[in-house]
């Protein structure tokens, strides 16, 4: 007989509304100010707990950014995906899964860059960095399963690529020069990197 699940505790309903809070609370002000722009202080405020507390939930600003942004990120990838499951194109199918991850970055671009710094530079035993580094690496399979649709690529050459299309999409979305380029800019660098890529 299967036991029936356990009714979460008091305990853990007050932790995930605090995270709720705290993620509700820093999305909102990143989205309005940026993220320098903003205290810890100022997030703790708007959701309502101490900075202690605040910080038991995210050690620093950069892992605050990490914890909002996963998730739209999340989203975007799964946006991504599904859009390019009906393209034959491999060069057409990446873009698809590109453009929702470039839209995500591309929202608030100073917080799109310093998300994309802190991938690189954050602490990775941090969970919500764990998390960014996960969907990076889902990013990569997505863009491999697209080239591997090519019998001619092997999953060995499909990661490869799928590793440097993701270089380029970090190096394109994070450089100081393309900071005022629209996402439909950002995008056709992107594309017509790649499209050498896969033409070799």
């Amino acid at each position: 007989m299967a036991l029936a699940p356990q009714p979460v505790g008091r305990r853990e309903r007050n932790k995930q509304n605090k995270l709720e809070r705290i993620t509700a609370a820093a999305g909102e002000l990143f989205a309005k100010h940026g993220v320098d722009d903003v205290t810890t202080q100022q997030i703790a405020d708007k959701a309502d707990i101490g900075t202690g507390t605040l910080f038991l939930y995210a050690k620093t600003k950069g892992e605050l950014l990490l914890l909002v942004q996963n998730s739209s990120y999340a989203d975007a990838l799964v946006e991504g995906r599904a859009a390019a499951e009906g393209i034959p194109d491999a060069l057409d199918a990446v873009t698809a899964i590109v453009r929702p991850v470039v839209e995500c970055n591309r929202a608030q671009i100073d917080n799109g860059r310093t998300y994309l710094r802190e991938i690189v530079f954050g602490d990775p035993e941090e969970p919500y960095h764990r998390d960014a580094l996960a969907l990076t690496v889902q990013t990569e399979e997505a863009i491999a399963m697209v080239l591997q649709r090519d019998e001619r690529v092997t999953p060995g050459d499909a990661a490869t690529l799928a590793h440097i299309v993701s270089a380029v999409m970090f190096v394109s979305m994070a450089a100081t020069i393309n900071i005022a380029r629209s996402v439909d800019e950002i995008l056709e660098d992107i594309r017509s990197q790649v499209r050498v890529l896969l033409t070799h």
